[in-house]
């Protein structure tokens, strides 16, 4: 008895459609597998020429030559000469004095005025020094007798030496009075006032004449 296999039960009524199925399913897995293994290949491929392409190209820098300008072309000068004749006539001619002397001839003597020099001489260098009247003796105790201690700088304790310096003139007078060196306002300005009021001195000479001479004077002003 042949036995009748129900059509639902029967298995190999799809296999050949299983079998194309699974084919398709490794096809594509092959598929995806070849793609990704190229992307991977390129990318790596890509970066490694990337990098080589990116040095940088050195570019050597040159010096433009200056250009000077042509120098400037020489200019000649050309000395014109005028030819004047010998038969010119000339009015103008110099008249020649004889200026021979003879017996009646009378020489008049002419004065000749010397400036008076107005150069100021050194004390140390003059021929004829100033004197003060009654000699250096009377200087010194004219400055001990006359000079007052201020007595704003005497409470401060302020003390020292003024240098003074002045020209005596022509006539014996002092003139042009300064300080060459101070201590203080007050110190200095009692100093330029006793130099100031000095008697006229004898005037110093040069050759024999009357001539401006620079002295300086130290004041001392001491606290006991």
């Amino acid at each position: 008895m042949e036995l009748k296999k129900s059509p639902q039960a029967d298995l190999d009524r799809n296999k050949g459609l299983f079998t194309l199925i699974g084919l398709v399913v490794v096809l594509g897995i092959l598929l995806i597998a070849f793609e990704y293994r190229a992307s991977e290949d390129n990318i790596a491929t890509l970066g490694e020429l990337g990098d080589a392409n990116l040095e940088e190209e050195i570019i050597p820098i040159t010096r433009q030559e200056e250009v000077k300008p042509p120098p400037p072309p020489k200019t000649k000068v050309i000395e014109v000469l005028d030819i004047v004749e010998d038969d010119v006539e000339i009015e103008d001619e110099l008249e020649m004095d004889d200026s021979e002397a003879d017996e009646e001839t009378v020489v008049e003597a002419v004065e000749v005025e010397e400036e008076e020099s107005d150069e100021v001489f050194q004390f140390a260098v003059i021929e004829d020094k100033p004197e003060f009247p009654g000699g250096m003796a009377k200087l010194m105790q004219y400055l001990g007798k006359n000079t007052k201690f201020p007595q704003i700088a005497k409470e401060n304790g302020i003390q020292g030496r003024v240098f003074i310096q002045f020209v005596i003139n022509k006539k014996g007078k002092v003139t042009n009075v300064e300080v060459v060196r101070g201590v203080d306002p007050y110190l200095d300005k009692e100093a330029l006032r006793v130099v100031k009021a000095m008697p006229s001195w004898k005037p110093g000479k040069q050759r024999g004449k009357p001539v401006k001479v620079s002295y300086i004077v130290p004041i001392n002003f001491k606290l006991f």
